[in-house]
């Protein structure tokens, strides 16, 4: 076994019956608007008729699919920008969300529009000269939000039109988890944010939250054998009872020891400065696993409910996650490597193309050729995880914020906010659902990750 080998170091009311009717009518007129929102969400068709529920999915899958063709590249890419010298993007690429959001068409987080000093502040700020002057190995401390700006002020399109305004955050680029490493390229020029890559997205992080690691301790760590977290939010403690993070699926940490019972592993917390304090954490093995699981009905019931209590969370935001950062955690104790956004895991593996054609014709593609938890099928925007069928029905897995609506003219949104199993239209049943807004309608393509 390669357990890591490094020794670490340190371890005042007035009444009237007038508003008092005016009150109540209020309040009735809230209450009967609330009951109306709940009870058209209660009516989603798929909702109500589909089970929501991950093992009734895997239940006719195989007991044991290994997968290790594609398995051997995880560590590799994980660690990647531990191992890089200088940025891996050009200054003008990493400008980007500059050159993209302007004053004029971006909301603040009052809903009002941002003015130019905004801009002109958060861009002097930013430091870019300084770019690739540190050049600096990394590891985050807590979950945390790569952000477009060096700021945790929001930015927003125009939150009267549907799909827009909250919670969609346009600087929110990512997440990352705790203890996942970075490569950061120069300080902001208050030093409060550092630009970093991590192994799937870069932006802007807090300087409070992650450390900085020598070179000798980064190529140790990758050297040791790793552990995977299976369960989602189990608090993390030092020796001392310190909490340090909660666990997420699609976390790693290096291994030391272990027992029959329980794994030591390697966690890093902080002093001030971005000092690294090298941790020794007991993670029970109800936890976590040290082998890469197979594509099982085990390991993918238990995996996939764990995921599946996440709300939807524009990229990774309060801690949720999105459609893509979904399977892409998901499969990460698989040791399937995927990319962070949609459009870039739509290209994994063996793609075949959903355009031009019928609803009927893609419908009868995806029965015959994709593979239950094994192909995911994209849509400009989102992507999904072909599970089977029901009842006849193409069935996914996904995580959405809401289905498309048009009444008049006017697009609208009724939220749904969560991971679900569904078909391909969900929301069919309602009265103002938008069949050119689908996702069926609008299928780009199928991949089947495993070839």
């Amino acid at each position: 076994m390669k357990y890591i080998f490094l020794v670490l170091v340190s371890i005042v009311f007035v009444s009237c019956s007038s508003k008092e009717a005016v009150v109540q009518n209020k309040k009735q007129e809230v209450e009967k608007e609330i009951k109306s929102k709940t009870d058209e969400i209660v009516k989603i068709y798929d909702l109500v008729t589909i089970p929501q529920d991950v093992e009734f999915f895997t239940q006719e899958l195989l007991e044991a699919k290994k997968t290790y063709k594609i398995q051997k590249k995880y560590e590799k890419y994980y660690f990647n920008v531990w191992n890089d010298t200088q940025p891996r993007e050009k200054l003008e690429d990493v400008k980007w969300p500059f050159n993209t959001y302007k004053a004029g068409d971006s909301y603040g987080e009052n809903f009002q529009l941002l003015k130019q000093s905004f801009f002109d502040k958060t861009f002097d700020n930013a430091n870019f000269s300084k770019y690739a002057t540190l050049n600096a190995k990394a590891i985050t401390l807590r979950h945390l939000n790569i952000r477009a700006f060096p700021t945790i002020k929001p930015l927003l399109r125009d939150p009267k039109k549907a799909g827009e305004g909250f919670p969609f955050d346009y600087l929110q680029n990512s997440s990352v988890h705790a203890n996942k490493p970075l490569f950061v390229s120069h300080y902001s020029k208050d030093k409060e944010w550092v630009y970093a890559f991590s192994s799937f997205a870069s932006g802007w992080v807090k300087t409070s939250d992650i450390a900085f690691l020598k070179k000798e301790y980064t190529d140790s760590w990758q050297k040791a054998q790793q552990i995977f977290f299976i369960k989602e939010d189990i608090p993390i403690y030092t020796a001392n009872g310190t909490f340090l993070f909660s666990s997420k699926i699609g976390m790693m940490l290096a291994l030391i020891s272990e027992n029959n019972k329980e794994f030591t592993a390697l966690a890093i917390s902080s002093n001030k400065g971005s000092v690294p304090v090298f941790e020794k954490v007991k993670i029970s093995k109800e936890v976590a696993t040290k082998e890469t699981l197979n594509l099982d009905r085990k390991s993918l019931t238990n995996i996939m409910s764990e995921v599946f209590k996440s709300n939807y969370g524009w990229g990774g935001i309060y801690g949720q996650r999105d459609c893509s950062s979904t399977l892409r955690d998901m499969y990460a104790p698989f040791g399937i490597w995927l990319p962070r956004n949609s459009s870039q895991q739509a290209k994994v593996g063996q793609i075949t193309s959903l355009e031009n054609l019928t609803d009927e014709e893609k419908i009868s593609l995806i029965k015959q050729k994709a593979v239950p938890f094994e192909t995911l099928l994209y849509k400009k925007g989102h992507i999904v995880l072909y599970v089977g069928t029901f009842n006849n029905e193409v069935i996914v897995f996904h995580n959405i914020w809401g289905i498309k609506t048009k009444e008049n003219g006017i697009e609208g949104r009724v939220v749904v906010g969560k991971t679900v199993f569904s078909t391909l239209r969900l929301g069919k049943n309602l009265a103002h659902y938008y069949d050119e807004g689908s996702i069926l309608r609008n299928l780009k393509s199928m991949n089947i990750l495993t070839r």
